[in-house]
């Protein structure tokens, strides 16, 4: 499928997949490999930039994040259909050709089009505020712990935790070591039955008010409380809030029911968080308009299961591009 290129107006690009992480570099791997046309737009701004290695993608366990995102850059640069650019998209938008893209890096201005658009940017992660946190953050501390349980197994170790699903999270981490001290800060909401749980499992809850993290450059060495008690712990989880920053994404947000006006798009549906809603293979309430990753529901996954969503998304793309095909059953036979 080659670009079109109208004569009283830009290149048309099949689709842009806005976001470099896994998902948004599979889904476009596997839109180019469908000799789709593929814009992808990426500002270089990964949330996992701090974390040192990456576990649980097979062949690749282990590896720099960073690298993984620039293998698979390098991947999509190789085929012909790709169009690759780093830029802050400040807008997105439905035009005549099906979605206008703008954005600028470094006086560089993005003006593009495209018939379908994947977002894959991501979430922006907010932690509990502790001076030095972000000194031991991707080290000592992590916050993914099917990713990086396993390397802190049998230690003592801190999960700091303000949100109220602490109980089920702390448990998680507690399927990893047998010495475990949860901290609420004094903001996360422990009931009775939430406390017996905890016990049973020997985890430690201390609600008194952290004031920051020890350590020194060998990592994080304790934990210190607003009242001068330093609990020695070698290293721990922090349970973040995520944001899905999507201003520029000019859809429109409004409830479930779609709007019968002729030519009036179905409102962008997002859940309680802020995420994008879709379907098992991507496609949001808005025709054309897809989303994969972290910007979705659930929200943050490991790297091996974005990458997956993200080919799956490239699929239903593809197969939408077509036109007819609406279940994956039908392309194949």
């Amino acid at each position: 499928m080659s670009t079109t290129e109208p004569q009283d107006g830009p290149v048309v690009h099949d689709v842009a997949v806005i976001g470099a992480g896994p998902a948004g570099l599979s889904a476009a791997l596997n839109l180019v490999r469908a000799k789709r046309t593929v814009l992808l737009v990426d500002a270089n701004r990964p949330r996992n930039a701090a974390t040192l290695r990456s576990h649980g993608f097979l062949t690749r366990d282990g590896i720099s994040p960073l690298e993984l995102r620039k293998l698979g850059r390098t991947e999509v640069e190789g085929y012909p259909e790709a169009t690759v650019v780093q830029s802050v998209v400040d807008l997105v938008t439905p035009d005549a050709a099906g979605w206008r893209l703008h954005g600028a890096w470094r006086g560089t201005e993005l003006d593009a089009r495209a018939r379908a658009v994947v977002v894959a940017t991501g979430l922006r992660e907010e932690f509990p505020a502790l001076p030095t946190l972000r000194a031991f953050y991707g080290t000592s501390v992590h916050s993914c712990v099917e990713c990086d349980a396993y390397d802190k197994a049998g230690e003592p170790l801190a999960f700091i935790c303000e949100t109220d699903d602490v109980v089920d999270r702390a448990l998680l981490v507690a399927a990893w070591t047998d010495d475990l001290v949860v901290y609420t800060n004094g903001v996360a909401r422990v009931d009775d039955a939430g406390r017996a749980r905890l016990a049973a499992a020997g985890v430690v809850v201390d609600e008194r008010r952290v004031e920051d993290l020890e350590g020194d450059r060998t990592g994080m060495t304790g934990v210190r409380l607003a009242d001068g008690h330093v609990e020695p712990r070698s290293g721990g989880f922090v349970r973040p809030t995520w944001h899905a920053d999507l201003d520029w994404l000019q859809v429109g947000d409004g409830p479930d029911e779609r709007d019968d006006t002729p030519g009036a798009f179905p409102p962008l549906r997002r859940d309680a968080d802020g995420l994008l809603v879709v379907d098992r293979v991507g496609r949001t309430s808005v025709p054309g308009l897809y989303a994969v990753g972290d910007v979705t529901p659930p929200g943050p996954e490991q790297l091996i299961v974005a990458a997956g969503h993200g080919a799956a998304t490239a699929a239903a793309v593809h197969r939408d591009l077509v036109g007819g095909l609406t279940d994956l059953r039908d392309a194949v036979q």
